[in-house]
């Protein structure tokens, strides 16, 4: 697997007011942006092309990576209107090899071996399409929920309903071939999202793994400030010249005390 495909253009809005002032995508965790958590994990398991799309904020995201050590990797896409995810895969699928490709939420946290992802998904049942990644959550009702059959092939998926069968959870990163492409290219509208309208599609034909290292969807302040103290690292080193200090500085000047001021309301009594 030699591609990877990070969704990273939304806007963040359980997010606010931090994302009032950063894209969701470079919410920073321990005083780095979750994007850089991602691809410095990616880059570190030789994986040679990132496409990451943007929308929201884009010139941020765009400055952070033109100025940091992967930027010969990564290929931004700028997406003037949403595509949903999976419009998203169908619009960069081209972008790649054809072969596996791994597509992830840059909004979640996650610590994993992305060799023994890959592997797994190497030695998967013939008939499945993709490889799921899943995680033990405590918050279930807000999450897609999946259940498995004695081979490991999901046989239900509950995308967030009041009283979901368990806690183990659709992580949202994904290990896909060109069949899924395909499926979401077939909903015939450039805008697709992949949970709702391909997935369902896919029951008994996705593998899975599962994470049980760390995973946290950064999809709400909640999420955000646990992860500052929770996440087990490690937390990526500072390049030099700093990128993210550089868009911080130079950017948006107020963000450092939006994230203070937030950080220290949830430590208040």
């Amino acid at each position: 697997m030699k591609g990877a495909l990070l969704l990273a253009a939304g806007y963040g809005k359980r997010l606010r007011p931090l994302t009032d002032v950063l894209p969701k995508c470079l919410a920073p965790i321990r005083g780095r942006p979750l994007l850089e958590y991602w691809l410095t994990a990616l880059a570190e398991a030789g994986v040679e092309r990132i496409v990451v799309n943007t929308h929201y904020k884009s010139e941020l995201v765009e400055a952070f990576v033109a100025a940091g050590p992967f930027a010969s990797r990564v290929t931004l896409v700028h997406e003037p209107e949403l595509l949903g995810t999976g419009g998203t895969l169908v619009a960069n699928a081209d972008r790649f090899d054809r072969g596996p490709l791994l597509v992830a939420h840059a909004d979640n946290l996650s610590i994993f071996d992305v060799k023994a992802f890959s592997d797994a998904h190497a030695g998967r049942p013939a008939e499945a399409a993709l490889t799921m990644m899943t995680f033990t959550t405590d918050t279930p009702a807000s999450c897609g929920i999946v259940t498995t059959d004695r081979h490991g092939l999901v046989d239900g998926f509950h995308e967030k309903v009041a009283d979901p069968p368990g806690v183990r959870a659709n992580a949202a990163v994904y290990i896909v071939e060109p069949e899924v492409v395909a499926l979401a290219r077939e909903v015939g509208r450039p805008v697709v999202d992949l949970s709702t309208e391909v997935l369902p599609r896919l029951v008994r034909r996705m593998a899975t793994w599962h994470n049980a290292t760390y995973h946290r969807d950064i999809g709400g302040l909640e999420a955000w400030r646990r992860a500052q103290s929770e996440f087990p690292g490690p937390v990526p080193i500072a390049p030099a010249p700093d990128p993210w200090r550089r868009v911080l500085d130079e950017r948006v000047p107020e963000a450092e005390a939006s994230i203070a001021a937030l950080l220290a309301a949830e430590a208040r009594p």
